[in-house]
């Protein structure tokens, strides 16, 4: 063996490695823009009602007392006395006063604005040159 056999040769061994990272990227932009429409609508009801019909009823009748309030069908009756001074002191019936109750329906309709929004959304793409990097 000569010297020159006995040499050894040496070989470099190389790696490659990789390093993974993230960045911030802008890909483009939302434009969101709401809209405030006034909307007129009709309100429909039907509202009940109730009123009293008065009648006066002479009636000049003397009582030992005052009668009771009373109802007859759909009629209240409502006992005015007056107290009548002759030698001696009597209870008079002067009237009655009849109350019928009548019950009315009203159909009413009433215009009524609300507020309505609307949401329109745009997709804006960001030019490359204010992407971040």
């Amino acid at each position: 063996m000569t010297a020159e056999a006995t040499a050894e040769t040496v070989i470099p061994l190389v790696e490659e490695t990789l390093q993974v990272s993230k960045r911030l990227v802008e890909t483009g932009r939302v434009r969101i823009s709401l809209t405030t429409e006034v909307v007129e609508e009709v309100l429909r009801e039907t509202l009940r009602s109730r009123y009293a019909e008065v009648e006066r009823r002479p009636v000049g009748r003397v009582v030992t007392e005052a009668p009771a309030v009373r109802q007859e069908g759909n009629v209240i009756i409502v006992p005015v006395v007056e107290e009548v001074l002759v030698v001696e002191k009597r209870l008079m019936l002067r009237e009655e006063v009849h109350l019928r109750l009548v019950d009315g329906e009203e159909a009413v309709e009433h215009t009524a604005s609300r507020r309505v929004q609307h949401a329109a959304v745009e997709r804006v793409p960001t030019p490359p040159e204010e992407r971040l990097p």
